[in-house]
């Protein structure tokens, strides 16, 4: 199993493709978003556009995980990520974590990114587990998660500091086999 092969992944809401180092410019702007930066990132994160273009620049050749931008099909336009890491061989799993900027939001594009992603990770690189991490206020992603297959593990309890208080993270994973079964009974 290698992540040095960036596919292009095909939906009708959603083309998935590798980013370039042109892509940091929409990125910077996705990542500035209150509704991402209150659900992905800790604000006193530096992320300047020096920065952001060094790492979307080398998401072509890393060979330990897989980000892919989340595209519009008909403009191209960047509308977020989706991004597989942390992978395991041993136990054949990975972490899952996409982000969705708010031109991307409400037209069920998160739901088509993560099933092409997930769908690859299973049905191409023979992963056996995907899990992920989302905190237990983010009621859009956790739907969306739940909707493709993902189901609750356990809770973190209070786990986050955010905006003085104290906020739950959720731990959910989806199984090779319960993802066969959703895919079978779709089709």
């Amino acid at each position: 199993m290698s992540f040095s092969v960036k596919p292009t992944l095909t939906g009708r809401k959603t083309v998935l493709r590798s980013f370039t180092e042109a892509d940091a410019d929409i990125m910077r702007e996705i990542i500035a978003d209150p509704e991402v930066l209150h659900f992905t990132f800790d604000p006193s994160t530096e992320l300047t556009l020096e920065r952001l273009r060094s790492w979307y620049g080398s998401r072509a050749t890393a060979p330990d995980r897989l980000d892919l931008a989340v595209t519009d099909p008909g403009t191209g336009e960047v509308l977020g990520e989706a991004v597989l890491y942390e992978y395991d061989p041993a136990t054949r799993s990975c972490t899952f974590r996409t982000l969705i900027g708010p031109r991307g939001r409400g037209r069920g594009v998160g739901t088509e990114a993560t099933r092409l992603i997930v769908g690859y990770g299973f049905e191409q690189l023979g992963l056996r587990r995907i899990q992920l991490e989302v905190y237990g206020d983010n009621d859009r992603a956790r739907h969306v998660y739940e909707k493709v297959g993902f189901r609750v593990e356990g809770v973190r309890k209070e786990a986050v500091p955010r905006d003085g208080d104290w906020v739950d993270e959720v731990l959910m994973a989806v199984l090779d086999r319960e993802w066969a079964a959703l895919t079978s009974t779709a089709r």
